[in-house]
């Protein structure tokens, strides 16, 4: 079996697709409607992040324990332009001494953790 992409349903696609273009740097593989639905696949490795927009949905839910990681050369770097785009990063948490990382939240209320391994 083989882990192949994360959904996440979303109130505002184009919102969304800056914060995962922009923010995250994951280029568009495929976006294309479905019925009510438009659906975009973004990623750059085996697993992707697939975006839905349905403007008929109203109520959101997401699991507040539940989170997506992405790895990262420099947490610094990472923080640098989050600051540039006015969106504020948690508390850096050091639980070894060979990995660091922090949260922010998605447009959607999706917990994003960046993680810097340290060699």
């Amino acid at each position: 079996m083989k882990f192949v992409h994360v959904t996440i349903a979303v109130k505002d696609l184009k919102e969304s697709l800056d914060f995962y273009q922009n923010i995250i740097g994951l280029p568009v593989k495929r976006h294309f409607m479905s019925g009510d639905a438009e659906i975009v696949f973004l990623g750059d490795g085996e697993t992707d992040v697939e975006l839905i927009y349905n403007k008929t949905q109203a109520n959101f839910s997401f699991g507040q324990d539940i989170s997506l990681g992405f790895a990262v050369e420099s947490l610094r770097d990472v923080m640098s332009l989050l600051r540039q785009k006015g969106i504020e990063a948690g508390e850096v948490i050091q639980p070894n001494p060979h990995v660091r990382f922090f949260y922010i939240s998605d447009p959607n209320g999706v917990k994003i953790q960046f993680v810097e391994n340290i060699s």
